[in-house]
């Protein structure tokens, strides 16, 4: 119970302080998770899992040291391993301070009763309605998918008085199919679903996924040069996430890793196009009362109408600016056994004069998803991705499916011309619409 992970958090702060610690933080985590994975049209394994655990920061001399267990039956041992991590570190003269309690504000739908009840067994029925939905679509079947709840409750407190927890759901599932075509060629589908609440029927989920698959099957080369490009939500969020974000954070502007260093005001998108960074999103799947330090999760506008108006930071990095800055709300935890991080929590993208870019193109590509987005340069935004489950456009309709297309390209640039469409999707913890743009593309 959260009730208890409070009780053990408390003890291990003050042991960490009996150990020497300046300054203390502690964060606790207890969730369940269930899982279903999916081989072709059966269940391959359904499993149940739990886990608990406390992580403790130790500050000493401004040094900061790490340690953490899943037993509790150790935390003098953690405590008395992470002062000893701290005084090996030797002092940090650029750190401050650990936060200090502020009002926080409670999120809306991130915490789904229905969710955190729910079973193996409704686990596997829903899989069932995956797998049905797959069936109704002739000429495509699936080839693996998965569904997976996860009920968490986490608790966070430190030497300087702040202390606070909160309870969350999550719901995934995703199906990955394939389709043959008469010719023996074969081409693949894949799509999903992620929510903070219980989602009855996923029938829809596995008839999306294989109609992609069979729409896709007898791709046609496509042709080379500079083409009108609409790159669906799913595509688009991986190449923002990959190419865009790293340059917003904080700790890469300050180690002169981002090309937007010293850049605030300056234009970096189109005058249309605004980018939040908002904690508080109902029903976001990074949504939270508090970040990784306990600081209040909050919005902030990082480009507003075309203009870099702010930076990610945590309250280490907010601190070593040399203008008065506080932290955003940004420090990130990847759980219980790691420090946190500066990362994004919900970013959104949106246009003040959203289009619907499909029916007012009429020669392009749509390009669904991407692949290697990850081998983008996060300091010059350059990027260059397999485009996936493409289709040409002509006229407003995507007709003929391509077979292979590379896209070359710079976010910056992107962003600088993009238009933005009127459907926008939550890809993970991003939110963006399609985006339509013009660049070099290389058919094969």
């Amino acid at each position: 119970m959260t009730e208890d992970l409070h009780l053990w958090g408390r003890r291990l702060l003050m042991l960490a302080e009996r150990a020497g610690a300046d300054e203390a933080e502690v964060f606790g985590l207890q969730s369940r998770s269930i899982d279903v994975d999916l081989r072709r049209d059966r269940v391959d394994m359904a499993s149940e899992s739990f886990s608990r655990g406390l992580g403790l920061r130790a500050v000493l001399k401004g040094a900061v040291g790490f340690s953490s267990t899943s037993d509790l039956s150790k935390l003098e041992m953690v405590a008395e391993s992470a002062v000893r991590a701290a005084r090996a570190r030797g002092s940090d003269e650029k750190w401050r301070y650990l936060p200090f309690p502020e009002e926080v504000s409670q999120p809306q739908e991130v915490y789904d009763p229905a969710l955190a009840e729910m079973g193996p067994e409704d686990c596997l029925g829903l899989s069932a309605t995956l797998i049905e939905g797959a069936g109704e679509v002739l000429g495509a079947e699936p080839v693996s998918g998965g569904v997976s709840i996860v009920w968490g409750s986490e608790i966070l407190m430190n030497s300087n008085g702040i202390e606070v927890d909160e309870m969350g759901t999550a719901f995934s599932a995703y199906l990955e199919t394939v389709a043959k075509g008469e010719d023996g060629t074969v081409a693949t589908g894949y799509d999903f679903v992620n929510s903070r609440t219980s989602i009855p029927d996923l029938a829809d989920l596995g008839r999306s996924a294989c109609d992609l698959a069979k729409r896709s099957v007898g791709g046609v080369r496509g042709e080379s040069g500079t083409a009108e490009v609409l790159l669906a939500p799913m595509a688009f969020a991986d190449i923002l996430g990959n190419a865009f974000v790293p340059s917003i954070l904080g700790d890469l502007v300050q180690k002169g890793r981002s090309s937007l260093a010293g850049r605030i005001g300056d234009p970096v998108a189109g005058e249309d196009i605004s980018i939040v960074d908002d904690g508080l999103f109902r029903g976001g799947m990074a949504t939270s009362s508090f970040d990784g330090e306990g600081v209040p999760s909050q919005k902030t506008a990082v480009v507003e109408r075309g203009f870099l108006s702010s930076f990610l930071y945590d309250t280490y990095t907010a601190g070593r600016e040399a203008t008065a800055a506080k932290s955003t709300g940004n420090a990130d935890r990847p759980g219980y056994s790691g420090i946190p991080r500066i990362g994004t929590s919900n970013l959104i993208l949106s246009s003040k004069s959203p289009k619907d870019l499909l029916a007012e193109t009429e020669r392009g590509y749509l390009v669904t998803g991407v692949i290697g987005a990850h081998t983008s340069n996060p300091v010059s935004g350059d990027f260059s991705v397999e485009a996936r489950n493409v289709f040409s456009v002509e006229d407003g309709v995507a007709l003929r499916p391509i077979r292979s297309l590379m896209l070359a390209g710079n976010v910056f640039d992107l962003l600088g011309s993009m238009k933005a469409g009127s459907d926008p999707r939550m890809v993970g913890s991003v939110i963006v619409p399609t985006a339509k743009v013009e660049m070099k593309v290389v058919g094969s």
